[in-house]
């Protein structure tokens, strides 16, 4: 990046890795440096949480604030009836309405972690594009619309291409989704001023067909700006562990289960992961990121700590780090890790460990949990667990017992008060 940014978004966005790709750098400059930008993303509503994937998202908009921009979060009621067909191999199971408004309830959530929303010149409006798509007549949108699209155009872009390269089947639903996207940015920049618009480098195809549309119907001029698609060091998409999403919901996935997917970061991405999650100063997480041999642990730990308290708070991060303290460091069982309450009436005749596992989510069958025993990679209260017959009942209940999966995965077990 040979460019030199005069806005402070800018220059963080550059500075900090958020930046893969821009329509126009200077002009976009030019527009933060003038005045207020109103910017968006658009995030469909396919679960009850956003997880770690889109972290690198929410946090270029928490920027866009502090650097005394607006930011809008647009929910994708209307778009999610369509589903997003961007470099995926199959088609999204539909949702109903009473689906998509509890998963937009519960993103909501995670939203106000890092961005206010208010009626101040920066503060975020939190807006649903199925305020403009429901009511949508057919026939008036193909005409006012649907005319500045070209299909050649459209086949020829990536996320569609490699459906039919690989001969899969692509819906006339899912093609009508990047029509409908680049409307979303006409609407916001009529109603609302929106000039930007960011997302992942995989939405490049989208924000541009947006950008084309408001220029050929209000003839105004706007920007689409993307962040990379992140891979770890080994391969892996952001935001995935071994068992499974790492969400951003408390409830779907707890603070120390948060905090523990941090301090695991590989040690080639800890520097990278320091100035895309953390607010931290660049030098200090140059510094951090440079440490080698068990000192790079230390900067995984504050790692750990800055991205946690951003998402839970303070005491969360603080609880968490303990009980990773008292695990690791000194054996116990510590007081925050995920743990299976039983009934007195599931232990009376013995519970086997195997389903133990199991339900802790330590292993997702009882086929993997035998396996994780025959392979030595379990543990009960910090001892191997090499029977795979051994049934837990009450009196080994009697006290909550510590189930382990490797070294990093843990999870208590005990009787409901």
């Amino acid at each position: 990046m040979t460019y030199h940014p005069k806005s402070d978004f800018m220059r963080v966005m550059i500075e900090r890795g958020f930046l893969a790709d821009c329509t126009d750098y200077q002009g976009l400059d030019e527009a933060l440096t003038a005045g207020v930008v109103p910017a968006y993303i658009g995030f469909d509503a396919t679960a009850k949480s956003l997880h770690v994937g889109s972290l690198i998202q929410i946090m270029m908009l928490r920027w866009l604030q502090k650097t005394g921009h607006r930011p809008i979060t647009l929910m994708g009621g209307g778009t999610t009836k369509v589903g997003d067909p961007s470099f995926r191999a199959d088609e999204r199971p539909l949702l109903d309405d009473a689906a998509i408004q509890a998963n937009i309830d519960g993103i909501q959530r995670v939203f106000a972690a890092y961005i206010t929303y208010g009626d101040g010149p920066s503060d975020a409006l939190m807006l649903d594009n199925a305020e403009w798509l429901d009511g949508l007549k057919y026939i008036e949108f193909l005409r006012d619309i649907g005319r500045h699209f070209s299909v050649n155009r459209m086949l020829a872009f990536e996320s569609v291409k490699s459906r039919l390269d690989r001969e899969q089947s692509l819906s006339f639903l899912e093609f009508n989704y990047m029509i409908l996207q680049a409307y979303d940015f006409l609407e916001l920049n009529r109603r609302y001023g929106c000039v930007l618009q960011m997302g992942g480098s995989d939405q490049w195809g989208n924000i541009v067909n947006g950008i084309d549309l408001t220029r050929r119907v209000l003839d105004h001029e706007i920007y689409g700006l993307t962040s990379p698609l992140l891979t770890t060091a080994d391969g892996r998409k952001m935001g995935k562990s071994a068992d499974g999403a790492i969400w951003l919901d408390a409830e779907m996935c707890s603070p120390y289960l948060f905090w523990q997917f941090w301090r695991n970061t590989m040690d080639a991405d800890v520097g990278r992961f320091l100035k895309l999650y953390t607010e931290l100063p660049l030098d200090e997480c140059n510094r951090l990121g440079a440490l080698a041999g068990s000192e790079i642990n230390a900067a995984k730990i504050t790692l750990a700590k800055e991205v946690t308290t951003l998402l839970h708070g303070p005491e969360a991060a603080q609880a968490a780090e303990a009980t990773a303290r008292e695990v690791f460091e000194k054996g116990g069982v510590g007081d925050d890790l995920p743990t299976l309450d039983l009934t007195a009436a599931e232990v009376a005749d013995g519970i086997s460990v195997v389903q133990l596992i199991v339900r802790a989510g330590l292993a997702k069958s009882g086929k993997e949990a035998k396996r994780l025993i025959a392979e030595n990679g379990a543990r009960l209260d910090d001892a191997p667990l090499t029977d795979a017959g051994l049934l837990i009942d009450a009196a080994a209940l009697s006290s909550p017992i510590k189930l382990s999966a490797g070294r990093k995965r843990h999870a208590l077990v005990k009787l409901a008060d």
